[in-house]
Order: structure tokens, then C-alpha cells, then sequence
């Protein structure tokens, strides 16, 4: 099961990350971003919401493209 994940950070952002969970544990987490305006997060959940629906065509499960290399 994926889902997004809000939390507030420690300078107060809120940050966004997809996260899947695998009976009943957290296997994968991806950090989206953080955001510091409603308008900003509003894209960074809409992004994780693509990355949950599979953007073209990459489903949930190979979220290696996502990473910060």
C-alpha cells in the first residue's frame, strides 16, 4: 500500500515523501520535498501523487528514478 506522507520540519516547512508499506511495515520512502506555502505544497502533493499513479507509465514499485544522487 503507498501513501503520502506530511510532517513539519525542524525550520518549520512541511515536508512530503511517498511511502509503501508491506505488511504492515514501511519498506520504501522517497522524499518528495518541503515546502513553505500552501501553493508549494499543493504541487509537491499532486508530484507524489503522480508517483504513486505510475507517471509514464513507471509503477510505484521502481521508485529508483526518484532518488538524489
Amino acid at each position: 500500500m503507498a501513501y503520502i506522507r506530511r510532517f513539519k520540519t525542524t525550520s518549520g516547512a512541511t515536508g512530503v515523501q511517498v511511502c509503501y508499506k508491506e505488511q504492515g511495515r514501511v519498506v520504501k520512502t522517497v522524499h518528495v520535498g518541503s515546502a513553505s506555502s500552501e501553493k508549494a505544497l499543493a504541487k509537491l502533493v499532486a508530484k507524489a501523487q503522480g508517483i504513486i499513479d505510475g507517471e509514464k507509465g513507471t509503477p510505484m514499485f521502481n521508485l529508483d528514478k526518484y532518488k538524489k544522487k
